[in-house]
């Protein structure tokens, strides 16, 4: 039995290049249409988001891209208007941006750990927050958090990447309570 997503709309985050690929990918070839978000140049365009869209339409799938910078909430939505504009719909979204500023938090500058939960944590609350409604008044919805085992266990030099990951899990279990009653 192969899982379908013929006539679902999904958003991946992160997705030019590694894991996020990879599940836009999947997304597509189960039938999905697919906005494949990766952090744009100046002018808001993303050359690895553009090589992954040119992937799924070689294979008969329908996607976007976007250059939004998840930890912007206005660049969110925009992708997120462009995505309605276009589709009328988002059922998907998988959370899968990240960068690594890696260093011992002794030499770890504050900027480097800010940075690093604004694009994770607050990426993540960002891209939610503007899908949330939108799959309420559906009364459907899935929601995919990429987090790590540094989160969960620690790994040296990865505080700040560590501790985005740790508030992810906190946020997705709350939200997993408070989107039962939709669906979400």
């Amino acid at each position: 039995m192969s899982i379908r997503l013929d006539g679902q709309v999904a958003i991946v985050t992160g997705a030019g290049q590694g894991l996020g690929r990879c599940h836009a990918l999947a997304l597509a070839e189960r039938g999905a249409k697919v906005v494949v978000n990766d952090l744009g140049d100046e002018s808001g365009k993303s050359a690895h988001a553009d090589a992954v869209v040119e992937e799924i339409k070689a294979a008969g799938g329908e996607a976007m891209s976007h250059g939004a910078n998840v930890a912007n909430f206005a660049d969110v939505e925009d992708m997120v208007k462009q995505t309605m504009d276009a589709w009328g719909r988002v059922d998907i979204l998988i959370n899968n941006a990240g960068i690594l500023r890696d260093k011992t938090f002794a030499k770890m500058p504050l900027d480097d750990f800010r940075l690093v939960i604004e694009v994770h944590l607050m990426g993540t609350v960002n891209c939610t927050k503007a899908v949330w409604n939108i799959m309420r008044e559906q009364n459907y919805g899935r929601v995919v958090f990429t987090s790590s085992s540094s989160g969960l266990y620690g790994n040296f030099g990865q505080s700040n990447y560590g501790a985005a990951k740790m508030a992810m899990v906190g946020l997705m279990n709350t939200l997993h309570l408070e989107g039962a009653k939709n669906n979400i």
